[in-house]
Parts: structure tokens; sequence; C-alpha cells
């Protein structure tokens, strides 16, 4: 039984990092017009260059946020940070999101 609440709450944790990749990806998206999942391929050079783009749209969005400005979105602040952390560390990504296999 005990095994059985473990697989359980295993699966709720999957569940739940599968549905902040969603909204990672969904923000990213929306905010560079690049899909995360080929983000995540792309050779170092073009990843490079990905990665100053939203570290200079994550800046942007710290100071929206420091001024009181109307348009800032804190989900879309961790969104951004979350992704940038992706696009540093993509085969970490890959190891979590995969779904493990119950013995």
């Amino acid at each position: 039984m005990e095994n059985l609440r473990a697989e359980a709450a295993q699966q709720g944790d999957i569940q739940a990092e599968r549905i902040a990749s969603a909204a990672q990806t969904a923000a990213f998206f929306l905010m560079t017009g690049v899909d995360l999942a080929t983000a995540g391929s792309l050779a170092s050079d073009k990843r490079a260059r990905l990665m100053y783009r939203v570290e200079r749209l994550l800046e942007r969005e710290r100071l929206k946020g420091a001024r009181g400005h109307w348009s800032y979105d804190l989900a879309r602040h961790i969104a951004l940070k979350q992704a940038l952390e992706r696009l540093k560390n993509p085969l970490e990504t890959k190891r979590r999101l995969a779904a493990p296999s119950f013995k």
C-alpha cells in the first residue's frame, strides 16, 4: 500500500512538472516567437545569442516590476527565468521531464 502511495505522489510531481513546462513553453514562445523545445537543440552559438536575448527580456521585465509598471506580470517573469535555466541546461531538463519507469 505504501508503494502505491509513493507512486501516486511521484505521478503528481511529474504532472506538476509537465504543467510548469507547458507554462514556460507558452510564455517563452509569446515573448520570443521561438519554440522552447527547438531552442534547446540549437547550435551553441545560436543558443548563446538566444540566451542573451532572453536575458535582455528578463532584465526589461525586472525593470517593469521595480517601477510598478501596469504591464508587469510576475508569472511571465518567473516563466522567463525558468526558460532561461532550461536553455542553460537542456539535458538536465529532458532528464527531469522523462517519465520514470515503475518497478
